[in-house]
């Protein structure tokens, strides 16, 4: 039987308490109902109430319509005021068998007239053709929460079963108005920190890998929030999956945080003899702690050289695209808000959701799981 530690039963209970299907947590994060459930009875306090019955149905009816406009509004994030109406009314009708549509007009502020004037329409062949691949293209775009653009959009149509070109793709979200909110490729800067001396570097930037946990690379990236200032994600990231296999969210930048994604790692991956890990020159990857972890648990220590990124730029990439993606589209109010955050972006959606090109459109999970069954 898996083991789960407290922390991931903590975060999965949270996504419970903000009215989240039970059924679609299971499938986003892989953990069975029945887990699920047996959590959440065993931390469901038993409290008294003074409200009469229709004062609770009223009350849970309302904390349902608020939930549900809750619902609409994240996944019409930047439709709202800035796509066209002809998007916003294939929005309503991808999302109208979800929600009621008096809700979706009044929340995607379009008018009942309009809205039931374009559906009287008779579209040609051609049209309904766009409109097919439209309301696909926006169901793609928007379960990624607008991080994917043309090329992975593409390849989710092909796997869907649409003949289309990448140029007609692009066509379509243009007209659509919508593009992917990562615009760049990363390019890794000269780091600033102080360094220790050189030490052995043994990848060379040679990230080739067979399968799983032959190579690994770690990082530390700062995350800010309202509250609490400055905090502190230290990630381990598998090179060959790409999959972020251990990770620990922290206040502080000390080297318990950096022992404690290893351990984290080390306990989801059980990894055999041979494994190189590659860190920076940073004070936690080079203390006495880490070390000792590393000749214990039988694995070699690879280190960046001073003022050369590229040297660590596998686990550098992930946390470019955690900051454009999720980190710079929004303000965290608190550490336990981000930390919430981090844990559905990680194990939700980069891990699970988001394929990646250079392991052939796979998800990290995809990419493991295939390595362990042909590892069988």
């Amino acid at each position: 039987m898996k083991k789960y530690s407290q922390e991931r039963k903590d975060m999965i209970l949270q996504l419970v308490a903000t009215g989240k299907p039970v059924a679609e947590i299971s499938r986003e994060y892989g953990i069975a109902e029945q887990t699920i459930y047996k959590w959440k009875k065993s931390n469901t306090p038993v409290t008294g109430s003074s409200l009469t019955p229709a004062q609770i149905k009223q009350m849970e009816k309302e904390m349902t319509r608020l939930r549900q406009e809750n619902e609409i509004l994240k996944k019409a994030n930047g439709y709202i005021h800035e796509v066209n109406l002809y998007s916003k009314i294939l929005f309503i009708e991808n999302e109208s068998n979800e929600y009621p549509t008096r809700m979706l007009l009044r929340v995607m502020e379009v008018a009942p007239s309009t809205y039931y004037k374009e559906l009287k329409h008779t579209p040609s062949q051609r049209e309904l053709e766009n409109e097919r691949i439209d309301k696909a293209i926006l169901s793609i775009y928007t379960d990624s929460k607008k991080r994917y653009g043309a090329w992975k959009i593409h390849h989710q149509l092909i796997e869907q079963g649409f003949d289309l070109s990448i140029k007609r793709v692009q066509k379509r979200m243009r007209l659509l108005g919508i593009h992917s909110i990562t615009v760049k490729k990363y390019h890794p800067t000269k780091a600033s920190k102080e360094r220790v001396e050189e030490r052995t570097n043994l990848l060379n930037q040679d990230f080739s890998t067979t399968s799983i946990n032959q190579k690994w690379a770690a990082d530390i990236t700062y995350i800010s929030t309202a509250k609490d200032g400055w905090t502190y994600l230290a990630s381990v990231i598998d090179l060959y999956s790409k999959k972020i296999i251990g990770y620990t969210y922290a206040k502080q930048m000390t080297t318990e945080i950096v022992m404690n994604a290893l351990e984290s790692a080390i306990q989801n991956q059980q990894p055999t003899d041979g494994l190189i890990i590659q860190t920076d020159l940073g004070s936690q990857y080079t203390s006495s702690d880490f070390e000792e972890a590393m000749r214990t648990n039988k694995i070699t220590h690879s280190y960046s050289r001073k003022g050369t990124p590229y040297d660590n730029s596998c686990i550098e990439s992930f946390h470019a695209a955690l900051k454009k993606e999720e980190v710079y589209q929004t303000t965290y109010h608190s550490y336990e808000e981000a930390k919430l955050e981090l844990f559905q972006y990680i194990e939700g959606w980069y891990n699970r959701k988001r394929i990646h090109g250079a392991i052939g459109y796979l998800t990290p999970q995809q990419a493991e799981d295939q390595a362990r069954q042909h590892a069988q």
